[in-house]
């Protein structure tokens, strides 16, 4: 049975989110998120030029509640303006970059957070899982 083609088809990422839903372990999984550009939010006060070196990313941290830290990011501009409407500007980063360079922190990593595909990853879990 073939279903139409539309906009709204899973991206590769959403695609390996949802099998590491089912297996944590998958790997093949996990090597196509690491490659996958993902959406940094840029805050809208952010000073313009503040974040320009390609080299560094000033990261968008979001208090959970119970005083945990995490950083959202994205896979697709829908997903972002479902969870932060507010924010219209973005950098596009490769995650397995990001994830090379996460701090040492108590920081986690939330992957299209508001989605039934998202995902969730501690510090160490960015860094053991992602950093390619």
């Amino acid at each position: 049975m073939e279903t139409p083609a539309h906009d709204d088809l899973p991206t590769p990422a959403q695609q390996a989110l949802d099998a590491l839903a089912v297996n944590a372990e998958d790997q093949r999984a996990l090597d196509t998120l690491a490659h996958s550009d993902v959406l940094v939010p840029v805050p809208d006060d952010a000073v313009d030029g503040e974040g320009a070196d390609a080299t560094t990313v000033a990261l968008p941290v979001l208090e959970q509640p119970g005083g945990d830290s995490v950083v959202p990011v994205f896979t697709t501009e829908g997903e972002m303006a479902e969870l932060l409407p507010f924010i219209s500007r973005y950098r596009l980063i490769p995650l397995g970059a990001l994830a090379a360079q996460w701090p040492d922190e108590n920081l986690s990593l939330a992957i299209d957070g508001s989605s039934a595909h998202s995902l969730t990853l501690t510090s160490q879990g960015v860094r053991t899982l992602l950093a390619r």
